[in-house]
């Protein structure tokens, strides 16, 4: 049961007496245990609601529409806790980070409903055979798997977890119960790339349709590692990062020419490394692995070119600043060089910011901190606004991953900062200093 801690006025809830401190048990005869449960039986246009008040259960019937909501609150957005991660893979990038950053960073969730609500990568170690039967059932489609090798034992390796291996049949099941799938495989040098990453794409392949994409992205790693005595990695050389984009590259265009679709694609990070163009946008197709970072510099690239083509030419003046990390700076000097083109009063300053706080291995903009920024950006010219990704902040848009603050760094830097997505055409807007 469920603690019901909102009851909205004017639902049918709040005209049915149901009250904040009631417990939800059932809908038609279904246990509530959470969310999903409860969206998934919430369907019905006839409801017979089991609660409990005060130790006592009592019903209410309930007539709506299919898809309507009846007004009740819950403590949680997942009416439950959050499904915490039972691997110790060999490339965590939690187990990296230094001490006495926010608790929440040091959480590890390998949550299946996070995967079908907000796009969240799981291993499937903590599943039982009864959870996958509640996804098939409630078609909980698409779902984000990190499947990192397709060996089980090797998979067991990597992720230090004896389920690693039985999990994988998983994959099968979903596949043939007809759940969209989008794997990810995060390749570390030496260990599961190479002849283990033929196998994995060989094995995933087969699974289509049900696998929609898989992208092939680099571990992360920090200055931290050693010291923490993780397990010894090392990053791609540039010469090694070029054959792995070969090698996915040249599978995709097979999968092409069999099924229509490449499945396969590699992070914009490592076409980085390989000292490579990444693809133009239309490679990517539906972009199916953008928050991946699949892709992600070719949207948006083709995004803020769309919009700079349909505007018009004035003569407008201002004086802004841009800090990025150092995989998106040459992006971001490409589309200020484009804009203050055809825009000549507007002048732009783009700064590429080095990641002192994590390491210079971390390069992509999401990770830059406060403590880098103000560093590296002290006494620069900045113009009127300084511009970073909205990604370097958690959700609230309020801290860094240092704790700093955003205000704090405003008042340091003595300039207000304003962020922005990595949509192209919200780009294009703020660096004309557009509002809508």
């Amino acid at each position: 049961m469920v603690e019901i801690t909102g009851v909205l006025k004017g639902t049918p809830a709040a005209r049915h007496g149901i009250r904040v401190g009631d417990q939800l048990v059932a809908i038609n005869g279904n246990l509530i245990v959470d969310v999903l449960d409860y969206r998934y039986y919430l369907c019905e246009k006839k409801l017979v609601l089991s609660l409990c008040r005060d130790g006592k259960e009592f019903s209410v019937n309930i007539k709506k529409g299919e898809y309507d909501d009846i007004g009740l609150e819950f403590e949680t957005f997942l009416m439950d806790k959050k499904h915490s991660c039972r691997n110790k893979c060999i490339f965590c990038f939690i187990d990296q980070l230094p001490r006495g950053m926010r608790d929440t960073l040091y959480f590890k969730d390998d949550d299946s409903r996070l995967s079908f609500l907000q796009g969240n990568y799981i291993t499937m170690t903590n599943l039982s055979d009864e959870d996958v039967e509640r996804i098939i059932k409630m078609k909980m489609s698409p779902i984000n798997i990190s499947v990192h090798t397709t060996n089980p034992e090797l998979r067991v390796k990597m992720l230090k977890n004896p389920n690693a291996a039985r999990s994988l049949d998983y994959l099968r099941r979903f596949a043939e119960a007809g759940t969209e799938i989008g794997c990810q495989i995060v390749l570390c040098r030496g260990i599961n790339d190479g002849e283990e990453l033929a196998r994995s794409m060989h094995d995933l392949a087969a699974y289509y349709p049900a696998v929609k994409s898989v992208s092939i992205v680099p571990a992360g790693m920090t200055r931290f590692r050693e010291e923490k005595g993780l397990y010894p990695l090392t990053p791609f050389t540039k010469e090694e990062a070029a054959a792995v984009v070969k090698q996915v590259e040249t599978f995709a265009e097979h999968c092409l020419a069999a099924y229509g679709t490449r499945i396969f694609y590699v992070g914009d990070e490592l076409y980085l490394e390989a000292g490579l163009p990444i693809p133009d946008a239309e490679y990517y197709e539906e972009f199916h692995q953008l928050e991946d970072g699949v892709g992600m510099i070719a949207s948006t690239k083709q995004e803020f070119f769309a919009a700079l083509e349909d505007a018009d030419a004035d003569d407008r003046a201002r004086e802004i600043s841009i800090a990025t990390g150092v995989a998106a700076y040459p992006l971001m000097c490409e589309l200020s060089e484009a804009l203050t083109k055809k825009y000549p009063n507007i002048k732009i300053h783009v700064y590429e910011i080095k990641n002192n706080y994590f390491g210079e291995l971390v390069t992509v903009a999401g990770l830059v901190t406060g403590k880098d920024l103000l560093e590296q950006l002290k006494g620069k010219p900045l113009g009127e606004a300084l511009y970073i990704s909205q990604n370097m902040l958690r959700h609230e848009g309020d801290l860094f991953l240092c704790g700093m603050s955003i205000d704090e760094l405003s008042e340091s830097l003595g300039v207000e900062i304003c962020q922005t997505s990595s949509d192209g055409y919200d780009i294009f807007d703020a660096l004309l200093g557009n509002t809508w």
